[in-house]
């Protein structure tokens, strides 16, 4: 079954949903909750399917029909912590485990977003070819572009490229300038915000705010003024109210047996339980070894060192489950060196301990 979030409440929801919109191959027709304590996960009937190397246009639209369902169960003034796309369980009894393991993670999460909404703000150029021309007509690269002209010589290729490191540089300047009077304005009124990758030339500010619902109106209100000052330059987008994606989007992760018992391997771990300290000088011995520029005539020695990281990660991420899941066995004890502080592998420990669940980043 697909996992969609995790709600505040272990009242019992059923949702009709349309086909299209639904996550994996589904044969319902619509999500309903399943209860833990005082919490439940949004899932919806369906069998596991491998998102990993899935092309970026059916992830994208994928994405839209995981969002939507959760948009629609928040619009029922219901909380909901957003799980990461594509996270499966094989029964309840799993996502009952699940809900188990991160109580403690996912009741923290449901105390900072109490009466909290995200809103993606997006800002633009309006005019981007008359910004260009703008940036263009500034002295020091006016100038310059006047002083290529009048050489004899002709410009260069390294001329042209000095030009347009220039342009890009007062281009750069004026796009801060902008955003942070923006973001200065808008993150008073936000208990928190996060800045997001720029999708082309042309985005000036792409920002996620974390904003209290009291204060969604003076929110509003600012953008308002805000658009009404930089009108002629930019192009303002707000989307809205959402649900945490940005802040607080839950990781789970299924930790397998036969990928620790690699990784293991790959590390030359041979001892069903060692210390932190110890995994990650296993770790250090092995990069130190296969790195390519230590084995320059081996054309599988990028291939070894890629390996021997992942194989440190799913050590580490057993560490994190195992530290979630028992919260007696503190950052100090794993890292100890006593018997009973070391981290144990055998099988029946690992089942106890094989969910890890974080707020992804």
């Amino acid at each position: 079954m697909y996992i969609y979030g995790v709600l505040n409440s272990n009242a019992s929801l059923h949702l009709s949903i349309p086909k299209d919109l639904l996550l994996g191959e589904s044969e319902s027709n619509g999500v309903y909750t399943i209860a833990y304590q005082d919490i439940s996960a949004l899932v919806g009937g369906s069998e596991i399917v491998d998102y990993t190397h899935m092309r970026k246009d059916i992830l994208a639209r994928l994405l839209v029909g995981h969002q939507t369902v959760i948009e629609r169960v928040m619009t029922a003034q219901t909380t909901i912590i957003p799980v990461r796309l594509g996270t499966f369980a094989q029964d309840e009894t799993e996502v009952r485990d699940i809900l188990s393991k991160g109580y403690n993670l996912i009741k923290e999460i449901f105390a900072r977003i109490s009466d909290k909404i995200e809103i993606d703000f997006v800002a633009s150029w309006s005019d981007f070819n008359s910004i260009i021309k703008e940036a263009g007509e500034e002295k020091e690269i006016k100038e310059f572009k006047e002083k290529l002209l009048s050489n004899p010589k002709g410009i260069t290729v390294d001329d042209q490229m000095k030009v347009g490191s220039m342009l890009k540089k007062a281009l750069d300047e004026r796009r801060d300038k902008f955003a942070k009077e923006i973001q200065d304005n808008l993150k008073t009124f936000c208990v928190d915000f996060k800045t997001h990758e720029l999708m082309d030339d042309k985005m000036v500010v792409n920002i996620a705010f974390l904003i209290d619902k009291t204060k969604q109106k003076d929110f509003d209100k600012k953008v308002e003024e805000l658009n009404a000052k930089f009108n002629e330059k930019l192009n303002f987008r707000c989307v809205g109210p959402l649900p945490p994606y940005s802040f607080y989007t839950l990781e789970i992760k299924i930790v397998k047996n036969e990928d620790i018992d690699w990784a293991k391997k790959k590390l030359g771990i041979l001892n069903d339980i060692t210390s932190k300290d110890e995994l990650k000088k296993a770790y250090q011995r092995q990069a130190f070894s296969t790195h390519p520029d230590k084995n320059p005539n081996n054309p599988c020695a990028e291939k070894e060192f890629d390996e021997v990281n992942k194989a440190y990660k799913i050590l580490a991420d057993y560490c994190v489950a195992l530290e979630q899941a028992n919260p007696v066995r503190d950052e100090k004890s794993l890292h100890g060196t006593n018997q009973q502080d070391k981290i144990p592998f055998d099988r029946e420990m690992f089942k106890e301990n094989a969910i890890l669940e974080r707020v992804r980043e």
